[in-house]
């Protein structure tokens, strides 16, 4: 028998792991590895649910002191307390129970937030002493312990303000990643993500991961119907936006961008009114914006 480098690595750790489990009880085995607190999963739904969001918000800013204000102002509305408070309002929304939350204001400027979250109400003597239930002022996090869970369910977003002085379009990008495993979706907030920030264009992907089984043992890869991301968002939302899907139904793959279909001059200045504008810089203004708003609905440099 002959392996490749890696699978040979691979083989090698089966037999140690086998080497050192043998005869050892599942009790025993689990003390060893760090499991004896976990969350106990049986009868649980496996699959894993995952939506991610990339939202945009586009200004002009046309002199540098502009765009650095603009800067300093998402800084300030989007830090992290704010974005904190966001994340623990969706984890309510789809029923579930903060663990433990971890965020961080950069510099220069950005900033992230990490919820560790339950599918369902646990009591406090079931959760690991190293999560802080979101208290962030007292707690003291052990920071191994609490990322080994967050392949289960987790929510976390971070901002990525940007600017060039070479032009007067200034964006700021949201990631937000909710995963969710068990009887709650993330899809209920859908439209609570896209109302907290200033939207005008977004990508929207959901995956559904693993299986489960009913019981009569049959796998099923999907727990509920679903043809499009747009049938979770609010008919009143999805009039504002030109929507298109890109969906990969067997492998359980949905996609969809939105761009804001109506340019309101005013909402895209920066510390400039219109009426300080000639109807030509109006117009030319107007036209920048939208090519950049393509482009990035996009993913291509058009113009």
């Amino acid at each position: 028998m002959t392996f490749c480098g890696f699978c040979r690595i691979i083989y090698l750790e089966l037999i140690w792991a086998n080497f050192v489990f043998s005869g050892v009880t599942l009790s025993e085995r689990n003390v060893r590895i760090g499991l004896e607190n976990k969350l106990k999963l049986y009868g649980f739904n496996n699959l894993t649910k995952t939506l991610s969001f990339n939202i945009y918000d586009i200004c002009y800013a046309k002199s540098p002191r502009e765009q650095k204000d603009y800067i300093n102002y998402i800084n300030e509305q989007y830090n992290s307390e704010r974005l904190t408070s966001i994340l623990c309002d969706v984890t309510e929304m789809i029923g579930a129970t903060v663990l433990n939350i971890s965020k961080q204001d950069y510099e220069p400027q950005g900033a992230s937030a990490t919820l560790l979250i339950s599918d369902e109400h646990r009591k406090n003597a079931g959760i690991d002493e190293s999560c802080n239930l979101g208290n962030t002022m007292t707690a003291t996090v052990e920071k191994e312990s609490i990322a080994g869970h967050l392949d289960k369910s987790h929510l976390t977003v971070h901002t990525y303000p940007e600017f060039h002085p070479d032009n007067a379009i200034t964006t700021f990008r949201v990631d937000i990643d909710v995963s969710t495993c068990g009887k709650i979706t993330p899809l209920k907030s859908l439209n609570y993500l896209i109302g907290s920030f200033d939207s005008d264009i977004i990508t929207i992907d959901y995956k559904v991961r693993g299986f489960t089984r009913d019981e009569q043992g049959k796998k099923l890869f999907i727990d509920h119907k679903i043809t499009s991301i747009q049938d979770y968002i609010a008919r009143e939302t999805l009039e504002k936006y030109d929507a298109v899907d890109v969906n990969v139904y067997q492998s359980n793959i949905f996609h969809t961008k939105m761009m804001i279909k109506e340019i309101f001059l005013q909402n895209y200045l920066f510390n400039t009114d219109t009426y300080e504008l000639a109807p030509k810089r109006r117009l030319e203004i107007n036209d920048a914006l939208r090519r950049e708003m393509i482009e990035i609905f996009s993913g291509q440099n058009v113009f």
